[in-house]
């Protein structure tokens, strides 16, 4: 092989070798973004999850209200017909 061929060769492969570490850089930059995004996505998810979560606590101190303020109006309709019984006439 003359000096020519062995560079011509050299070349080849140095183009070669150029070319695949291009193509990895470019993969790896893909990757990069790829995690960014994944990365925002999570982030945005976690805020989701906060929200929720507050407005779950609110909804369910909401809830135990209603169930205090229905159990004391029950209450007082119950009180409200033992009342009532007693001043209507028995039959009898």
């Amino acid at each position: 092989m003359s000096e020519t061929d062995s560079i011509e060769t050299a070349s080849r492969r140095l183009a070669l070798a150029l070319d695949a570490l291009e193509a990895a850089a470019e993969r790896r930059q893909e990757t990069d973004r790829s995690e960014e995004a994944l990365a925002a996505q999570i982030q945005a998810l976690g805020a989701d999850r906060a929200r929720l979560a507050s407005e779950l606590d609110q909804a369910s101190a909401r809830s135990r209200g209603l169930e205090t303020a229905n159990r004391e109006v029950a209450q007082r309709i119950a009180q409200a017909i033992e009342t009532i019984r007693g001043v209507l006439p028995q039959d009898g």
